[in-house]
């Protein structure tokens, strides 16, 4: 059983396995618009570590990137102008960051935080 709230427009709002302060109605688990309601979670979620994965990807890509080029396999002048870039754009906002996180490491070391 959830306990559900729904908008002026009857479409739900709120729904939770406790009754909650508020909460209008009662739906059992099988009904068709809990089903959907928790699907869209599903996809919800499914959507954000889709993103996270992206962006562990870039990473993997750039330290690819980063290894061919040190090895002489590739150079970067032969990526296209806006990969070269974007690549070294990141590789200075890292370079940046990476001087940040040495001065948190110093300070955590001499126990200033």
């Amino acid at each position: 059983m959830f306990y559900v709230h729904r908008n002026a427009r009857g479409k739900l709002q709120q729904v939770q396995a406790t009754p909650y302060e508020g909460y209008t109605e009662e739906l059992p688990a099988d009904h068709a618009e809990i089903q959907e309601w928790f699907s869209d979670d599903q996809l919800q979620n499914g959507l954000k570590q889709l993103k996270q994965s992206d962006l562990d990807m870039i990473r993997v890509l750039e330290d690819l990137i980063e290894v061919l080029t040190t090895k002489g396999v590739i150079h970067l002048s032969d990526l296209p102008q806006g990969a070269q870039t974007k690549l070294n754009q990141r590789k200075k906002a890292r370079k940046a960051l990476g001087s940040l996180t040495d001065l948190i490491e110093e300070d955590a070391n001499s126990g200033l935080i």
